[in-house]
Protein backbone atom coordinates (compact mmCIF):
# COMPACT_ATOMS: atom_id res chain seq x y z
CA UNK A 1 0.00 0.00 0.00
CA UNK A 2 1.04 3.57 -1.01
CA UNK A 3 0.92 6.58 1.74
CA UNK A 4 1.37 10.17 1.92
CA UNK A 5 3.89 11.57 4.45
CA UNK A 6 2.34 14.86 4.59
CA UNK A 7 4.85 17.50 6.74
CA UNK A 8 4.12 20.91 7.98
CA UNK A 9 6.05 22.90 9.78
CA UNK A 10 4.89 24.63 12.52
CA UNK A 11 5.28 26.83 15.97
CA UNK A 12 5.42 25.18 19.17
CA UNK A 13 1.88 27.02 20.27
CA UNK A 14 0.18 25.35 17.14
CA UNK A 15 1.50 21.82 17.65
CA UNK A 16 -1.58 20.15 19.26
CA UNK A 17 -4.36 22.04 17.03
CA UNK A 18 -1.91 20.88 13.87
CA UNK A 19 -2.26 17.47 15.56
CA UNK A 20 -6.16 17.34 16.00
CA UNK A 21 -6.60 19.04 12.37
CA UNK A 22 -4.45 15.38 10.83
CA UNK A 23 -6.41 13.30 13.18
CA UNK A 24 -10.09 14.47 11.61
CA UNK A 25 -8.76 13.78 8.53
CA UNK A 26 -8.30 10.38 9.37
CA UNK A 27 -4.81 10.08 10.07
CA UNK A 28 -3.87 6.96 12.88
CA UNK A 29 -1.27 9.24 14.82
CA UNK A 30 1.73 11.97 14.37
CA UNK A 31 5.13 11.98 14.43
CA UNK A 32 5.96 14.99 16.15
CA UNK A 33 9.90 16.11 15.86
CA UNK A 34 10.87 18.87 18.23
CA UNK A 35 14.42 20.42 18.28
CA UNK A 36 14.60 21.26 22.03
CA UNK A 37 13.54 18.04 22.79
CA UNK A 38 15.79 16.48 20.29
CA UNK A 39 18.56 19.01 21.78
CA UNK A 40 17.91 18.17 25.15
CA UNK A 41 18.15 14.42 24.69
CA UNK A 42 21.53 14.70 23.45
CA UNK A 43 22.49 16.73 25.97
CA UNK A 44 21.11 14.88 29.12
CA UNK A 45 22.99 11.75 28.04
CA UNK A 46 19.67 9.81 28.15
CA UNK A 47 20.11 8.40 24.74
CA UNK A 48 23.19 5.95 25.10
CA UNK A 49 24.38 6.99 21.22
CA UNK A 50 23.31 9.44 18.87
CA UNK A 51 24.71 10.63 15.61
CA UNK A 52 22.01 13.39 15.56
CA UNK A 53 23.27 16.81 14.54
CA UNK A 54 22.48 20.09 17.39
CA UNK A 55 19.46 21.29 16.17
CA UNK A 56 20.28 24.90 15.79
CA UNK A 57 16.21 26.27 14.75
CA UNK A 58 14.44 25.63 17.74
CA UNK A 59 11.39 28.13 16.78
CA UNK A 60 10.30 25.31 13.97
CA UNK A 61 8.26 22.23 14.96
CA UNK A 62 8.12 19.84 12.24
CA UNK A 63 4.34 17.77 12.31
CA UNK A 64 4.08 14.80 10.20
CA UNK A 65 1.09 12.20 9.72
CA UNK A 66 0.62 9.32 6.63
CA UNK A 67 -2.90 9.21 5.04
CA UNK A 68 -3.28 6.82 1.90
CA UNK A 69 -3.06 7.33 -1.15
CA UNK A 70 -6.77 7.24 -3.01
CA UNK A 71 -9.06 9.28 -4.45
CA UNK A 72 -9.63 11.07 -1.19
CA UNK A 73 -6.28 12.32 -0.68
CA UNK A 74 -6.34 15.69 -2.99
CA UNK A 75 -9.17 16.97 -1.01
CA UNK A 76 -7.38 16.39 2.34
CA UNK A 77 -5.03 17.77 1.40
CA UNK A 78 -7.04 21.33 0.31
CA UNK A 79 -8.89 20.83 3.72
CA UNK A 80 -5.74 20.32 5.48
CA UNK A 81 -4.41 23.55 4.29
CA UNK A 82 -7.80 25.34 4.37
CA UNK A 83 -7.62 24.80 8.17
CA UNK A 84 -4.07 25.74 9.32
CA UNK A 85 -4.86 28.89 7.82
CA UNK A 86 -7.65 29.13 9.55
CA UNK A 87 -5.58 28.72 12.94
CA UNK A 88 -4.95 32.37 13.15
CA UNK A 89 -8.77 32.93 14.01
CA UNK A 90 -7.80 30.73 16.95
CA UNK A 91 -5.00 33.20 17.81
CA UNK A 92 -2.59 30.56 16.99
CA UNK A 93 0.25 31.27 15.16
CA UNK A 94 1.28 28.42 12.43
CA UNK A 95 4.64 28.95 12.11
CA UNK A 96 6.21 28.92 9.07
CA UNK A 97 3.28 26.68 7.94
CA UNK A 98 4.92 25.37 4.98
CA UNK A 99 3.08 22.21 3.86
CA UNK A 100 4.66 19.37 2.00
CA UNK A 101 4.31 15.79 1.23
CA UNK A 102 5.80 12.87 -0.70
CA UNK A 103 4.55 9.35 -1.50
CA UNK A 104 5.97 6.30 0.83
CA UNK A 105 6.11 2.58 0.76
CA UNK A 106 4.43 1.03 3.48
CA UNK A 107 7.79 -0.81 4.24
CA UNK A 108 9.42 2.54 4.44
CA UNK A 109 6.59 4.28 6.79
CA UNK A 110 7.25 1.61 9.13
CA UNK A 111 11.24 1.86 9.46
CA UNK A 112 12.06 5.51 9.54
CA UNK A 113 11.50 6.33 13.04
CA UNK A 114 14.34 4.39 14.09
CA UNK A 115 17.06 6.43 13.21
CA UNK A 116 15.63 8.68 15.71
CA UNK A 117 14.99 6.11 19.00
CA UNK A 118 17.57 4.90 21.54
CA UNK A 119 17.21 3.65 24.89
CA UNK A 120 16.26 6.23 26.91
CA UNK A 121 15.43 6.71 30.68
CA UNK A 122 12.10 8.54 30.23
CA UNK A 123 11.04 8.88 34.49
CA UNK A 124 13.13 8.08 37.39
CA UNK A 125 12.38 4.55 36.79
CA UNK A 126 11.61 3.29 33.78
CA UNK A 127 14.09 3.21 30.81
CA UNK A 128 12.17 2.54 26.85
CA UNK A 129 14.86 0.93 24.61
CA UNK A 130 13.82 -0.45 21.13
CA UNK A 131 14.15 -4.27 20.74
CA UNK A 132 17.08 -4.04 18.38
CA UNK A 133 19.56 -2.59 21.07
CA UNK A 134 21.16 -3.73 23.86
CA UNK A 135 20.78 -1.92 27.60
CA UNK A 136 22.11 -3.00 30.74
CA UNK A 137 19.88 -1.38 33.20
CA UNK A 138 20.61 -0.16 36.57
CA UNK A 139 19.36 -1.83 40.14
CA UNK A 140 16.08 -0.29 40.00
CA UNK A 141 15.51 0.84 36.64
CA UNK A 142 12.26 -1.07 34.79
CA UNK A 143 13.06 -1.76 31.04
CA UNK A 144 10.18 -1.26 29.02
CA UNK A 145 11.01 -2.99 25.48
CA UNK A 146 8.88 -1.02 22.63
CA UNK A 147 8.45 -1.16 18.96
CA UNK A 148 6.14 1.58 18.18
CA UNK A 149 5.79 0.54 14.24
CA UNK A 150 3.31 2.52 12.83
CA UNK A 151 1.36 3.85 16.25
CA UNK A 152 2.61 6.98 17.82
CA UNK A 153 4.16 6.60 21.33
CA UNK A 154 8.31 6.00 21.72
CA UNK A 155 7.54 7.45 25.42
CA UNK A 156 10.83 10.48 24.42
CA UNK A 157 8.03 12.89 23.81
CA UNK A 158 7.49 15.42 26.63
CA UNK A 159 3.78 14.51 27.19
CA UNK A 160 4.76 10.86 27.40
CA UNK A 161 7.29 11.45 30.12
CA UNK A 162 5.30 13.28 32.26
CA UNK A 163 2.55 10.88 32.12
CA UNK A 164 5.31 7.79 32.84
CA UNK A 165 6.33 10.26 36.30
CA UNK A 166 2.92 10.78 37.05
CA UNK A 167 2.43 6.66 37.00
CA UNK A 168 5.64 5.99 38.68
CA UNK A 169 4.29 8.65 41.32
CA UNK A 170 0.77 7.40 41.93
CA UNK A 171 0.23 3.32 40.80
CA UNK A 172 -0.22 1.17 43.59
CA UNK A 173 0.21 -2.23 44.17
CA UNK A 174 -3.10 -4.12 42.47
CA UNK A 175 -4.53 -1.25 41.06
CA UNK A 176 -6.85 -1.26 38.27
CA UNK A 177 -5.82 1.48 36.03
CA UNK A 178 -7.57 2.82 32.39
CA UNK A 179 -5.16 4.15 29.55
CA UNK A 180 -7.19 5.71 27.31
CA UNK A 181 -5.46 6.55 23.62
CA UNK A 182 -2.89 3.73 24.44
CA UNK A 183 -0.57 4.24 21.02
CA UNK A 184 2.08 2.00 21.35
CA UNK A 185 1.36 0.30 24.56
CA UNK A 186 3.64 2.32 26.27
CA UNK A 187 1.69 3.68 29.60
CA UNK A 188 -0.63 0.48 30.12
CA UNK A 189 2.99 -1.52 29.91
CA UNK A 190 4.27 0.76 32.45
CA UNK A 191 1.61 0.82 34.71
CA UNK A 192 1.27 -3.01 34.27
CA UNK A 193 5.72 -3.10 35.22
CA UNK A 194 4.48 -0.49 38.20
CA UNK A 195 2.47 -3.19 40.41
CA UNK A 196 -0.73 -2.77 38.83
CA UNK A 197 -3.24 -5.37 39.14
CA UNK A 198 -5.67 -4.95 35.87
CA UNK A 199 -4.81 -2.01 32.84
CA UNK A 200 -7.11 -1.87 30.11
CA UNK A 201 -6.39 0.22 27.36
CA UNK A 202 -7.98 1.47 24.48
CA UNK A 203 -7.21 3.34 21.24
CA UNK A 204 -9.46 3.99 18.24
CA UNK A 205 -7.27 3.37 15.71
CA UNK A 206 -6.84 -0.36 14.65
CA UNK A 207 -3.26 -0.32 13.95
CA UNK A 208 -2.35 0.79 17.34
CA UNK A 209 -4.40 -2.01 18.74
CA UNK A 210 -2.44 -4.63 16.92
CA UNK A 211 0.74 -2.48 18.04
CA UNK A 212 0.02 -2.36 21.43
CA UNK A 213 -0.81 -5.88 22.10
CA UNK A 214 2.31 -6.73 19.79
CA UNK A 215 4.57 -4.81 22.91
CA UNK A 216 2.36 -5.84 25.80
CA UNK A 217 3.58 -9.99 24.47
CA UNK A 218 7.22 -8.49 23.96
CA UNK A 219 6.93 -7.27 27.72
CA UNK A 220 5.25 -10.25 29.14
CA UNK A 221 2.20 -7.65 30.36
CA UNK A 222 -0.66 -9.96 28.48
CA UNK A 223 -1.94 -11.38 31.96
CA UNK A 224 -2.47 -7.48 32.88
CA UNK A 225 -3.16 -5.42 30.25
CA UNK A 226 -6.25 -5.98 28.01
CA UNK A 227 -6.27 -4.02 24.48
CA UNK A 228 -9.71 -2.77 22.95
CA UNK A 229 -10.26 -0.93 19.64
CA UNK A 230 -12.89 1.87 20.91
CA UNK A 231 -13.73 5.54 21.21
CA UNK A 232 -12.31 7.11 24.48
CA UNK A 233 -13.89 4.83 27.62
CA UNK A 234 -16.39 3.70 26.03
CA UNK A 235 -14.98 -0.17 25.95
CA UNK A 236 -14.36 -0.19 29.45
CA UNK A 237 -16.04 -1.62 32.16
CA UNK A 238 -16.33 -0.79 36.21
CA UNK A 239 -14.55 1.96 37.79
CA UNK A 240 -10.61 2.70 38.04
CA UNK A 241 -8.23 3.70 40.64
CA UNK A 242 -6.68 5.49 37.96
CA UNK A 243 -7.32 7.19 34.26
CA UNK A 244 -4.25 8.12 31.87
CA UNK A 245 -4.64 10.02 28.78
CA UNK A 246 -2.50 11.00 26.68
CA UNK A 247 -4.18 12.79 24.13
CA UNK A 248 -5.18 16.51 23.44
CA UNK A 249 -7.08 19.30 25.08
CA UNK A 250 -10.17 19.13 23.22
CA UNK A 251 -10.45 15.29 23.05
CA UNK A 252 -9.52 15.45 27.70
CA UNK A 253 -11.99 17.83 27.78
CA UNK A 254 -14.57 16.19 25.75
CA UNK A 255 -14.35 12.84 27.96
CA UNK A 256 -14.43 14.76 31.41
CA UNK A 257 -18.36 14.08 32.27
CA UNK A 258 -17.83 10.49 32.01
CA UNK A 259 -14.43 10.47 33.93
CA UNK A 260 -15.97 10.83 37.56
CA UNK A 261 -18.27 8.40 36.89
CA UNK A 262 -15.34 6.30 35.92
CA UNK A 263 -12.82 6.69 39.12
CA UNK A 264 -13.47 5.17 42.10
CA UNK A 265 -13.95 7.25 45.33
CA UNK A 266 -9.94 9.18 45.81
CA UNK A 267 -9.45 7.99 42.40
CA UNK A 268 -6.43 9.89 40.13
CA UNK A 269 -7.01 11.20 36.68
CA UNK A 270 -3.63 11.99 34.67
CA UNK A 271 -4.49 14.25 31.74
CA UNK A 272 -1.67 14.94 29.06
CA UNK A 273 -0.94 15.93 25.51
CA UNK A 274 -2.17 19.87 26.60
CA UNK A 275 -0.40 22.44 25.20
CA UNK A 276 0.98 25.22 27.92
CA UNK A 277 -1.68 27.80 26.71
CA UNK A 278 -4.63 25.34 27.23
CA UNK A 279 -4.31 24.10 30.73
CA UNK A 280 -6.64 27.03 32.13
CA UNK A 281 -9.47 25.29 29.84
CA UNK A 282 -8.75 21.91 31.05
CA UNK A 283 -8.47 22.96 34.78
CA UNK A 284 -11.31 25.01 34.78
CA UNK A 285 -13.76 22.06 32.68
CA UNK A 286 -12.43 19.18 35.83
CA UNK A 287 -13.06 21.80 38.58
CA UNK A 288 -17.06 21.89 37.55
CA UNK A 289 -16.95 18.31 37.77
CA UNK A 290 -15.09 17.88 41.51
CA UNK A 291 -12.30 16.80 40.52
CA UNK A 292 -9.71 18.27 42.74
CA UNK A 293 -6.46 19.48 40.99
CA UNK A 294 -3.31 17.96 42.96
CA UNK A 295 -0.43 19.12 40.66
CA UNK A 296 0.44 20.53 37.09
CA UNK A 297 3.71 19.82 35.57
CA UNK A 298 4.92 21.24 32.26
CA UNK A 299 7.77 20.34 30.16
CA UNK A 300 8.71 21.75 27.15
CA UNK A 301 5.49 23.69 26.10
CA UNK A 302 3.58 20.74 27.09
CA UNK A 303 1.95 20.10 30.05
CA UNK A 304 0.18 17.19 32.41
CA UNK A 305 -2.40 17.75 35.07
CA UNK A 306 -3.09 15.22 37.99
CA UNK A 307 -6.68 15.33 39.63
CA UNK A 308 -7.96 13.28 41.80
CA UNK A 309 -11.87 12.44 42.29
CA UNK A 310 -13.12 15.09 44.64
CA UNK A 311 -15.53 14.31 47.77
CA UNK A 312 -13.30 12.12 49.53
Amino acid sequence: MKWAEITIQTSHEATEAVANIFHDLGASGVVIEDPELINSYKRSGTWEYCDLPDESDTDVVTVKAYLPVDDLLDDKLKRFEQRVDELASHNLDKGRGDINWREVKEEDWATAWKDYFHPALVGDRIVIKPSWEDYQPGEKEIVIELDPGMAFGTGTHHTTQLCIRSLEEYVKPGDVVFDVGTGSGILAIAAAKLGANEVYAVDFDALAVTVANENILKNAAQDVVTVAQGDLLSKVDGKADLIVANIIADIIIKMLNEVPLRLKPGGIFIASGIIAERVSDVTAAMLTLHLDIEKVMEQGGWAAIVARQGGV
